[in-house]
């Protein structure tokens, strides 16, 4: 009689079942581990090597070819005593703040109407995105035919036979970067709606039949209960904006090209004003030092908050 054949895995001792599974899986794991590591140790050596370099740069006196000899704080002095470098971030503040502020508020309206669960609701979340999928050059350039008192909405109600109407902040220095504002608003606060629906989308719906029981109001209880119940996504939500804010290049350089005269600079165009434009690396590296500088002061506090988040979960775990 033939006996049966037997699989050394399924004894008790043999190879397959020391191992846990075949050879052949635990090679492929190992491997994507060794690739995973390679492509992480590439990006980092890769982010910290040049940040590394663009700051030894920016004490130096290099123009368009580098200079290694050191000059000291001589370039960050000059930025500090700079009028354009001063107008650029106090275009800064205005900008961030009114972008921040209004993309946040639009996209809560916005994600506060839609979680009404209106009709064609997917439809009006592609139109409310839809901005978000175009580049800021793009952006910049539509808007800046829109205000462009010549061609744009002035000359538009103005054919309506409304000959006084005036909308010429495009062209005047107090207002022009307020339509940078105008601009980006429109663009992102899309995206600000997708992340704050999300959000609303993910509360337990016993929260709001709750407060419905109890009479609150719609607008209360939006404000009272549901936002703050999303406060971790609604402040995701303002970093986001805020780094977005910080590293505004195209949409300036469409829409205004930094002017009338310097009143539309953002900190981004000095860097590439003396980088490409003046051909003064140094100076451009102090500038974008400056800039990776205020990037941390956004970036680290808010990996503080994360951190203090996970904690607080970890220990009501």
């Amino acid at each position: 009689m033939t006996q049966p054949r037997i699989n050394p895995g399924a004894v008790p001792g043999g190879p397959a079942h020391r191992h846990g599974r075949p050879w052949h899986s635990t090679l492929s794991e190992g491997l994507s581990r060794v690739f995973a590591g390679l492509v992480l140790a590439t990006a980092v050596a890769y982010v910290v090597g040049f940040t590394a370099w663009t700051t030894w740069i920016s004490f130096t006196d290099s123009t368009l070819l580098p200079d290694y000899t050191f000059v000291g704080f001589k370039h960050y002095a000059r930025l500090l005593g700079s009028r354009v470098f001063q107008v650029a971030y106090g275009n800064l503040v205005i900008y961030g703040v009114g972008f921040i502020v209004g993309a946040a508020a639009i996209g809560l309206l916005l994600a506060i109407l839609i979680d009404q669960k209106i009709r064609a609701e997917n439809a009006l979340r592609a139109i409310y995105l839809y901005p978000m999928a175009l580049s800021f050059v793009v952006t910049g350039t539509v808007w800046g035919w829109l205000l462009n008192p010549n061609i744009g909405i002035e000359n538009f109600v103005r054919g309506l036979g409304w000959d006084s109407f005036r909308f010429g902040w495009l062209v005047d220095p107090d207002f022009a970067i307020y339509t940078v504002v105008i601009a980006a608003i429109w663009q992102a606060s899309g995206f600000a709606m997708a992340l704050l629906l999300a959000g609303l989308r993910s509360l337990d719906g016993d929260i709001y039949k709750a407060a419905q029981i109890d009479g609150a109001s719609p607008a209360r209880m939006y404000l009272k209960i549901m936002v703050p119940a999303i406060w971790p996504i609604v402040v995701s939500v303002l970093v986001i904006l805020l780094q977005m804010a910080i590293k505004t290049y195209d949409l300036v350089r469409a829409l205004t090209a930094g002017g009338p005269g310097i009143a539309t600079t953002l900190p981004t165009n000095v860097v590439y004003d003396y980088m490409f434009q003046r051909a003064e690396m140094g100076a451009g590296s102090a500038a974008a030092v400056m800039l990776l500088l205020s990037l941390l002061l956004v970036i680290l506090p808010y990996a503080a908050f994360q951190r203090f988040q996970k904690r607080k979960q970890q220990h009501h775990d």
